[in-house]
């Protein structure tokens, strides 16, 4: 492939890039020392979500504007052209670095919701939303879920009804990470509610700063929050703001989802990789049990790893993932109760209480988050669906006969 870099080359340049912009992390960090740090969700107040946003925010600008942001898009968006799977080559590069660490909002901004407008929005909004949301100047969130229609989102009831040049959106949306930092909301809502439940859904983006949309957190078990709730009470939106076809927003989802998944794939492995540092730094010897724990978990992120090799390989490929995104979620969900399996037998008590020790207390918010993970994203369920239907050609079930 002509002015394409050799993967050895292309990770050196980064490597050396990086080096120039910021600090390599300490390889031999004494352990028990730094941040310990191990929430799934975060707990952040609003001014400490702003802040973080903002860190992230300047540093994705850097990669941007440097030539290291965009990697697989066309050069007017600011990009390189380079085959997709670049993006993970670069990544693993810049997990050696210290630099600010990307909180949900950013890969659902550049990895969800630009690739969706470049499928299916019109030439002016390709020009208006794409090169700002990739550079991180405009962020965007999901308002997909309602708490009627779960993980089944074509039985959203938000309604969005034609008024002159433009639409009215009422409903109530759940579950929005960053909606307190985004400047865009991707609202699937229903336009038609007289024809086939998958032919009247519609996309919208709206300006989470119009009159009549109202956020408020959602408290989480760990005392945080890290998504929200989300009124749109009579807000109006210009149909220039309506992306894809009227009543065609269910593929517009579904383009969505899909990148969701792609992205899902290495959720918990920093998390699986603490645990197994604790139970190497132990300050006892470890029993059987608790070694075949420890050897189960380093099983679960090792095939979780190869799984986001053969998701690359595809991508490399010039294929669009499908099984492979959907057994890469199923084994990030298995990998994270792996990692608490084994957090919960190496700790015990000392899990519960917080004493201030290093390293201990702190799992609780792993503990307490990362049951959310067999829902965020498509739950376990509507995955093994998936695989059941799309590679084992097994039927759908008829309505009603579910067990």
């Amino acid at each position: 492939m002509d002015g394409i870099p050799a993967p050895d080359d292309f990770r050196a340049e980064a490597r050396s890039w990086l080096k120039s912009v910021a600090t390599a992390r300490a390889a031999d960090r004494e352990w028990g020392s730094g941040d310990d740090s191990v929430a799934v969700f975060e707990n952040w107040t609003e001014a400490e979500e702003r802040a973080r946003t903002d860190l992230a925010r300047d540093w994705e600008r850097t990669r941007h504007d440097q030539g290291w942001g965009a990697l697989a898009w066309p050069q007017e968006y600011g990009g390189r052209e380079l085959p997709a799977h670049y993006e993970q080559l670069y990544r693993a590069e810049e997990a050696a670095f210290d630099v600010p660490r990307r909180t949900e909002i950013f890969p659902v901004t550049q990895q969800l919701v630009a690739p969706a407008i470049r499928v299916w929005g019109t030439p002016e909004q390709r020009r208006r939303w794409l090169r700002p949301m990739l550079r991180t100047d405009e962020l965007a969130c999901q308002l997909f879920s309602e708490t009627e229609a779960g993980s089944d989102l074509a039985a959203v009831r938000t309604r969005a009804v034609r008024d002159g040049d433009g639409w009215i959106l009422r409903g109530h949306k759940v579950w929005t990470s960053g909606a307190r930092v985004a400047t865009w909301g991707v609202a699937v809502c229903r336009t038609d509610p007289d024809v086939p439940r998958h032919a009247g859904i519609t996309v919208f983006l709206v300006r989470m700063d119009a009159p009549g949309v109202t956020v408020r957190p959602i408290r989480q078990m760990t005392g945080g929050a890290s998504f929200n709730e989300v009124y749109l009470d009579d807000v109006h939106v210009p149909d220039t703001d309506r992306l894809g076809p009227v009543g065609e927003g269910w593929r517009v989802t579904l383009t969505v989802l899909a990148a969701e998944r792609l992205d899902s794939g290495g959720l918990g492995l920093h998390n699986a990789d603490r645990a197994l540092d604790l139970a190497r730094h132990l300050p006892r010897p470890l029993t059987g049990g608790e070694r075949q724990q420890a050897a189960d978990l380093f099983v679960h992120a090792l095939v979780q790893r190869l799984t986001g090799l053969r998701v690359n390989s595809a991508l490399a490929a010039g294929r669009e993932p499908g099984a492979e995104a959907s057994v890469g979620k199923l084994h990030a969900t298995a990998t994270m109760r792996a990692t608490t399996d084994l957090v919960q037998q190496l700790l015990g008590p000392r899990l519960g209480a917080d004493t201030g020790e290093w390293g201990t207390f702190a799992w609780t918010e792993h503990l307490l988050g990362a049951p959310g993970y067999r829902i965020a994203g498509g739950s376990d369920e509507i995955q093994r669906n998936i695989l059941a239907e799309r590679v084992l050609g097994l039927p759908k079930e008829p309505k009603g006969q579910g067990r």
